[in-house]
């Protein structure tokens, strides 16, 4: 499941991962969120936590996330990952020179730091 975090600035979709997370989330929840914001703002951030109550992913929510990021590819201004599941953070780390913004992987417990440099 994909849910909407508040408090952060209308420039920020802002989300949390928990549960096993479908393609369907994908579409239902971060897309309107993602296409609302650039509607709005020329350039965008991602604050994307994985919570402990993560329980995986499925194939297709993989390619989603990838096509969204690739499809806005010259927007995205920052984006701030959150977790404490190694394969991601690694993943995110391989696959960060293909964003042209900054991108910053933050542990379970370095939260609010992230919260903090998504919106500065």
């Amino acid at each position: 499941m994909i849910k909407i975090l508040s408090q952060f600035p209308e420039n920020v979709v802002a989300i949390a991962c928990e549960g096993r997370v479908s393609r369907k989330d994908y579409n239902d929840v971060l897309v309107p969120a993602v296409s609302a914001a650039l509607q709005r703002h020329k350039k965008i951030r991602l604050f994307y936590e994985i919570t402990p109550q993560f329980s995986g992913i499925e194939a297709g929510a993989i390619w989603e996330d990838f096509r969204i990021g690739m499809e806005h590819l010259l927007r995205w201004e920052r984006v701030a990952v959150v977790t404490d599941i190694e394969w991601i953070r690694h993943t995110v780390n391989v696959f960060r020179f293909l964003l042209p913004g900054k991108i910053r992987v933050f542990a379970g417990n370095e939260a609010e730091a992230a919260h903090q440099w998504i919106v500065t």
